[in-house]
C-alpha cells in the first residue's frame, strides 16, 4: 500500500533505502536541497546586482511582505497534502477582515472582534470541509463556489465599501514588535513551527499524507478520512481568518476587495516549495522556502519599479514553471 511509503512526509519510499536510517529532519534537508541551493544562489544574485537589496530596513520588510503568503501557506500545505485544494482563502482573508472590523466598532472590544473575524473563517473553512467529505464534491469547485459566495458575504457585511475601525487598539496588532519583528511576522513563524511540529511529528500529520496518498487504504487502516477533512479544511479556515484580521489592522480598514488573487500566489509557494498536487508529499522546509523565494522576486521586483503588469506575467510563469516541476518529480516518483 502507498500509505507506507507516503506517511513520512518527505516524499520518500521504501525503495529509499540509503536515507531510511537517517533522522527524519536530515531527510527532510537533503530532500529539498536542490531547493535550498536555488533560494541561495537567488538571494545572492539579487544581493550582488540589485541596489538596496541586502539591507536590515528590506530585509525586514520582505519579511513582512511575506507573511501573508507564509502564514496561508502553512496550512494551504496540510489541503494540498490531503489531496485537495482551496481556492476560497482569499476571500476568507477579506471577509474575516470586514467581520472584525464591523464587531469592533460595534462592541468596541478589540477581542471580540478579533475573535469574530477568526471564528468566521474558521466556519467557513469547516463548512467547506463538510461540503467536500459529506458529499464527495471535488475541492476544486466546492471551494471555487465558496470564494464567490464568500466574497459576496464580505461585500454584504459592509455594505459594499470599505469599513473604517472606531477602536485605536485594533491598530496595534499589526504594528506591535518585538525583537525588531511585528506581531504579523511572529505569527507567521510560529505557524510554521506549529504546522511544520503537526505534519512530521503527529499521528494526525501521518494521517493527513497518508490519505493524500491513498485515501482508500487510509480509511481500511482505521483514518476517518471525512473527519480528517472537515478539520483541515477548518483549520485552513482560521488561518486564514486570523491572516484576514491582522492584514486588517495593517491597512487600518475591514476592505472587501484586499486580497484578490492570493490563492494562485499561496498555491504556487505550496508547489515550488516541493508539496505534490496529487496529494500525499508535503515538507515544511519545502513550503518556507517557495514562499522565501516568492517573496524575494515580488520584493525585487518592487526595487526595480518593474510595472505591474509585467509582475503578472513573473508571477504566472512561476505558478507554470512550479505545476511542471510538480508533474516532473510525479512522474520521476512513477518511474522509481
Amino acid at each position: 500500500m502507498t500509505t507506507h511509503k507516503l506517511a513520512g512526509g518527505d516524499g520518500s519510499t521504501a525503495a529509499a533505502t540509503p536515507r531510511r536510517g537517517l533522522p527524519k529532519p536530515l531527510r527532510t534537508l537533503l530532500d529539498t536541497s536542490g531547493l535550498i541551493a536555488i533560494f541561495v544562489i537567488l538571494f545572492v544574485a539579487l544581493a550582488v546586482f540589485i541596489p538596496g537589496f541586502f539591507t536590515g530596513r528590506n530585509m525586514v520588510g520582505l519579511l513582512l511582505s511575506i507573511t501573508l503568503i507564509g502564514t496561508i501557506a502553512t496550512t494551504m500545505m496540510m489541503v494540498l497534502a490531503l489531496g485537495e485544494v482551496d481556492l476560497s482563502v482569499a476571500s476568507i482573508v477579506a471577509f474575516a477582515g470586514v467581520v472584525a472590523a464591523v464587531v469592533t466598532s460595534a462592541s468596541g472590544s478589540v477581542m471580540i472582534g478579533v475573535l469574530g473575524g477568526v471564528l468566521a473563517g474558521g466556519a467557513v473553512g469547516a463548512f467547506n470541509g463538510f461540503v467536500v467529505a459529506k458529499f464527495g464534491i471535488n475541492s476544486l469547485i466546492a471551494t471555487l463556489a465558496a470564494m464567490e459566495f464568500v466574497r459576496g458575504l464580505a461585500y454584504i457585511t459592509s455594505g459594499g465599501d470599505a469599513v473604517m475601525i472606531t477602536v485605536p487598539e485594533f491598530f496595534d496588532l499589526g504594528s506591535a514588535s518585538f525583537l525588531g519583528l511585528t506581531l504579523p511576522v511572529w505569527t507567521m513563524i510560529a505557524c510554521f513551527v506549529i504546522f511544520g511540529v503537526l505534519l512530521n511529528m503527529t499521528a494526525f500529520g501521518r494521517n493527513v499524507l497518508a490519505t493524500g496518498g491513498n485515501p482508500e487504504a487510509a480509511a481500511l487502516a482505521g483514518v476517518n478520512v471525512r473527519r480528517l477533512k472537515v478539520i483541515v479544511f477548518g483549520l485552513q479556515g482560521v488561518v486564514a481568518g486570523i491572516a484576514g484580521v491582522l492584514l486588517t489592522s495593517r491597512m487600518g480598514l475591514g476592505d472587501p476587495n484586499t486580497s484578490m488573487g492570493l490563492e494562485l500566489a499561496v498555491i504556487s509557494a505550496c508547489v515550488l516549495g516541493g508539496v505534490a498536487l496529487s496529494g500525499g508529499v508535503a515538507t515544511i522546509t519545502g513550503v518556507l522556502v517557495g514562499v522565501l523565494i516568492m517573496g524575494c522576486v515580488q520584493n525585487a521586483m518592487g526595487l526595480l519599479n518593474v510595472p505591474t503588469f509585467y509582475q503578472y506575467l513573473v508571477r504566472g510563469a512561476i505558478l507554470l514553471l512550479a505545476v511542471m516541476f510538480d508533474r516532473w518529480k510525479q512522474t520521476r516518483r512513477q518511474r522509481a
